[in-house]
């Protein structure tokens, strides 16, 4: 039977999702992140169909998002979606930690996965974490300081941002250091793949495929990096993305 556990990680609201007699034996572990204004609970298809095949997958909430969303306005939550993704990928470290000092986390076998805003988190993990052995980036953009100046120029002609252009440069200082199309070579030949819809109005479909085009060059083992693209979609995972993320990881984890 899968079980499905609420644990606070270090202040980090979550689910895990293990099969119930493994609850407390060491397995390969998926944490995956979920996409803006989501929560936690939306990724539990693809977390038990990940469980059934032995992995223990743990679904974390981001600041301002499901038990973590304060009251606050919509305005805000756009304008903080940097320091969110910046905040979950120092908040993979707390999560690695906890499996650590707990046994849980089998022979370093740790992989990560997102959708749309948990993708890019996943690309920026990437240049952070050597450790990460493998990971999926669905509907996410790994060129994450050129799309955070397409967000902010769109915000702009909107109307006044409630920061200033010094908090706004820090801002994009801060995300070249993450930014992973600026370091392909940290993949360093690990096992990738990449899902998105070309008909995607939300995060650009060139972003992720032109990025693959170049770094699929770097990698020795070619069956290392894959990019499955679906024609006619739209800003939604698909159930086939969702079978195929399950397969990567079962192939590659």
């Amino acid at each position: 039977m899968i079980g499905v556990y609420k644990e606070t990680i270090n202040s980090i609201p979550s689910l895990i999702i293990v099969d119930a007699q493994k609850e407390n034996e060491a397995l390969p572990v998926v944490t995956y992140f979920h996409g803006f204004t989501s929560a936690k609970e939306h990724n539990l298809p693809l977390a038990y169909l990940l469980a059934e095949k032995g992995y223990r997958v743990i679904l974390p909430d981001s600041r301002y998002h499901g038990e973590r969303e304060p009251d606050v306005s919509a305005l805000k939550k756009q304008i903080s979606f940097w320091e969110i993704v910046m905040l979950n990928v120092e908040e993979l470290q707390v999560i690695k930690t906890y499996l650590d000092e707990r046994n849980l986390l089998q022979d370093g076998r740790f992989g990560i996965a997102g959708t749309s805003m948990g993708g890019i988190t996943t690309s920026a993990a990437l240049t952070q974490y050597p450790w990460i052995k493998t990971a999926a980036i669905l509907m996410g953009s790994p060129k994450i300081t050129t799309f955070a100046k397409t967000l902010v120029e769109s915000f702009k002609k909107v109307g006044n941002l409630p920061v200033t252009d010094e908090m706004i440069e820090s801002m994009y200082e801060r995300l070249e250091k993450m930014d992973l199309s600026k370091q392909p070579e940290k993949l360093n030949d690990r096992p990738l793949l990449f899902w998105h819809g070309e008909s995607d109005s939300v995060v650009p479909f060139d972003h992720s495929y032109t990025f693959y085009d170049e770094a699929v060059k770097h990698y020795t083992n070619k069956e290392n990096i894959d990019f499955i693209k679906e024609a006619n979609t739209d800003h939604k995972v698909s159930r086939y993305a969702i079978l195929e993320t399950v397969k990567w990881f079962e192939k590659h984890l």
